[in-house]
C-alpha cells in the first residue's frame, strides 16, 4: 500500500489519478497509523517551503516521516516535497527541512542567466548522473518531464538526474530508500507514469 501524505499541500488528486492509471492502489491520508502501515510513502507539495514545513510540524507528520524513513521505508518527495527532504532551504529566509537528503535549497536566480524566466515552467529533458537509478528503469536519458519551480537542490551529493536551464539544475535525488523529483511525474505524461511505476515496485 502506498500512502500519499495529506497535510493540506499538494496535487493529491492528480497523484492518485496517476497511480490509478497504472493500476497501483494508493490511499490519501494524514493519519499517523495509516502512514505507519504503508509500504511506501509519497510526500507531495506546492507553495512555500516554510509554510509546508510548518504544516508538517503542526500535524505531527514531520517526526513521523523522519521515523518511517529511518526504518527504511521508501519515500518519494515530489516538487516541494523533494525540497523538504533536504537539510535546509533559503526560500524567503532560512528554514530547516527533514534532513533526509544532504544539501540546501537555493534560488534558481543564483545560477541561471538573467534572461531566463523564473519560475522554470514547462518540459525539459533529464540527464542521468552516473549510473541509471532504478527509479528510471522504464525511461531513457533525454526523456522530457514537467517542471514548475523557482528553487533548486544545491550542495548535494545524492543527485541522480539533472536538467539544463541555463545551468545544470537538480532534477532528482536519491539516498538509499529516500528519493525525490523536482519535476512533477503526475504532470509528465507516460514518462511520469513510468517513474511512478518504478517507485511502486521499489525494493530496498
Amino acid at each position: 500500500m502506498i500512502v500519499i501524505i495529506d497535510y493540506g499541500v499538494g496535487n493529491l488528486f492528480s497523484l492518485k489519478s496517476s497511480f490509478d492509471a497504472i493500476g497501483v492502489e494508493t490511499i490519501v491520508s494524514g493519519d499517523e497509523e495509516i502512514i505507519k502501515k504503508a509500504d511506501k510513502i509519497i510526500l507531495p507539495g506546492v507553495g512555500a517551503f516554510c509554510d509546508a514545513v510548518k504544516k508538517l510540524k503542526d500535524t505531527g507528520l514531520f517526526k513521523i516521516i523522519k521515523a518511517e524513513a529511518g526504518k527504511g521505508k521508501p519515500i518519494l518527495g515530489i516538487c516541494l516535497g523533494m525540497q523538504m527532504l533536504f537539510d535546509k532551504s533559503f526560500e524567503n529566509g532560512e528554514y530547516d527541512g527533514l534532513g533526509l537528503i544532504k544539501g540546501k535549497i537555493r534560488p534558481l536566480s543564483d545560477i541561471i542567466p538573467g534572461n531566463l524566466k523564473i519560475p522554470q515552467i514547462g518540459w525539459n529533458y533529464l540527464k542521468f548522473e552516473n549510473n541509471k537509478h532504478p527509479l528510471f528503469k522504464y525511461i531513457n536519458e533525454g526523456d522530457y518531464v514537467y517542471f514548475v519551480h523557482s528553487y533548486y537542490g544545491a550542495e548535494c551529493d545524492s543527485v541522480i538526474a539533472y536538467t539544463e536551464y541555463g545551468a545544470s539544475v537538480t532534477a532528482a535525488v536519491a539516498k538509499d530508500n529516500v528519493m525525490g523529483c523536482q519535476f512533477h511525474p503526475e504532470k509528465s505524461g507516460d514518462i511520469g507514469l513510468k517513474i511512478l511505476k518504478a517507485f511502486s515496485e521499489w525494493e530496498a
